[in-house]
């Protein structure tokens, strides 16, 4: 395996990275660690199981060899609706043009249209808007038999076969998560998955179903909501609340809505997902020039530093990784950015941490991040360290948004991979967390070894007594010897 140079200075915003033909091998998979990955996404929508398993053996490998936590997402398809084989691939639709749409998988003709979905003519209505190639080519439903509906279209364009449709406001009964879904499921609880993200989430409903296969698999993944459809808008509070985490899905998001939309609905997704504290990814052509060039577009550049500035967690990278020319130069471009943009979000004002009802974190646990925060600023601590064993005071760590860079440590090896995906927080491996002295070795002993502590700093540790059950109720200050 080609050896590694973790850089010292990380970003704090987390990048995820999709593997994908042009990342699935061991020297471009360790290039873009070194750049400032700590997720890689495995997407179930344009692989099999034996790929997925192929491409975690390979991360696992890597994370063993570079001895550091690496976060690995599963995305599961959810019910992706696309286009059968066309009669003629690459087919122009000129404006006004009529097509049918029929039954089965294959177009008999240039003039029929064909789906994966066996009850879509069923379920469309006349006035339908169906959009097609990233929502680039529309039609719309003029008129409908038993078995086929006509389709004039109103945004001209190419069509290929296998795309996705999307159908702005029609509410299909096709179900989440699907039968293929939930074998990937269990897929990624045998695996160890971290995360597990449910594409086209409409309800928490949808959401209780996948922890339900997933806690009968044995796994504790995160689930990941991605909000793709205006039915998850309208429901997004109770999402954000069944799930673990959100993903701003601005791919088939911006087909779904009105693009003009967009900005303003990210802001308000990440906004609610502050207030629930749920770690939250903005995700979809953040980069995308860079699929083919070695730099981005300005837009693109103030695309991540905006998603930073509103409050994401981390920034995904689809094609730019998974197929780009360039997968570990996008990879430390993003971290460029995110290094630039951060000193203008975090300030000595740190965020108060607000108890929620269902909550995971105790009171008492909040009011101690919140004290140990500040004695750690006021004391210039260069660390302050969380004890979590589920990552739940990790993530409220994550959320104060303050300058003192945080270390997690935890007894659980799936909890430091999911701390990856957290604002701020640095997984550290093998730390011995039985007593504080131990601890306090292990931090100092790490900290020399990579240049960030040296003899007289503070650290600031933030742990238990056990006097409190799942409570964290003491503050230690360490100078380092």
């Amino acid at each position: 395996m080609p050896e590694v140079e973790l850089p010292p200075r990380r970003a704090r915003t987390k990048i995820v990275a999709t593997l994908g033909p042009a990342s699935s091998d061991e020297t471009t998979l360790v290039e873009m660690l070194a750049a400032g990955a700590d997720v890689f996404r495995l997407n179930t929508a344009h692989g099999e199981a034996d790929d997925i398993r192929r491409q975690v053996e390979l991360i696992r490998s890597v994370s063993r060899r570079v001895n550091r936590p690496i976060g690995i997402l599963v995305d599961l398809s959810g019910p992706k609706i696309r286009l059968g084989q066309l009669h003629d691939d690459g087919q122009y639709c000129a404006e006004a043009q009529q097509f049918t749409l029929v039954r089965g998988e294959e177009a008999k003709s240039a003039e029929e249209l064909t789906s994966n979905y066996e009850s879509l003519i069923d379920e469309l209505s006349e006035g339908d808007r169906v959009m097609l190639a990233d929502g680039t080519v529309g039609m719309m439903v003029v008129e409908k038999t038993a078995d086929t509906a006509t389709l004039v279209t109103i945004a001209p364009g190419e069509i290929r076969s296998r795309q996705g449709i999307n159908l702005p406001g029609a509410k299909l009964s096709i179900q989440s998560p699907t039968p293929r879904d939930l074998e990937f499921a269990r897929l990624a609880a045998e695996l160890e998955a971290d995360f597990v993200g449910l594409s086209f989430v409409r309800s928490p409903e949808e959401v209780r179903r996948l922890r339900n296969e997933l806690d009968a698999a044995g796994s504790a993944a995160w689930i990941i909501a991605k909000i793709e459809k205006p039915q998850a808008l309208d429901n997004l509070e109770g999402i954000i609340e069944a799930a673990d985490g959100v993903m701003v899905a601005r791919g088939d998001l911006g087909v779904e809505i009105d693009v003009a939309r967009i900005a303003a609905v990210q802001k308000r997704i990440i906004a609610m997902c502050t207030d629930f504290r749920k770690p939250v990814i903005v995700a979809t052509q953040m980069l995308e020039s860079m699929r083919t060039s070695r730099l981005p577009t300005r837009a693109e550049a103030t695309d991540v530093a905006n998603a930073i500035l509103d409050g994401a967690d981390a920034c995904m990278l689809s094609g730019e990784t998974a197929i780009g020319e360039h997968p570990g130069e996008v990879v430390e471009m993003m971290n460029r950015i995110a290094q630039e943009t951060e000193p203008l979000l975090v300030n000595n004002s740190q965020r108060q941490l607000t108890p929620r009802p269902k909550d995971t974190v105790r009171e008492i646990t909040l009011a101690m991040l919140h004290g140990a925060a500040a004695i750690a600023d006021q004391l210039q601590a260069k660390m302050l360290v969380v004890a979590s064993a589920s990552g739940a005071t990790a993530i409220a760590r994550a959320k104060q948004r303050d300058p003192v860079r945080t270390i997690g440590v935890s007894s659980h090896e799936q909890t430091l991979r999911q701390m990856c995906l957290l604002w701020g927080i640095t997984p550290l491996k093998d730390a011995r967390i039985d007593t504080d002295a131990r601890l306090a070795h292990s931090v100092d002993a790490w900290g020399k070894s990579e240049g960030t502590l040296a003899k007289g700093d503070r650290v600031v540790y933030l742990s238990g007594t056990g006097l409190l059950d799942i409570t964290h109720d003491q503050v230690i200050v360490h100078e380092v010897t």
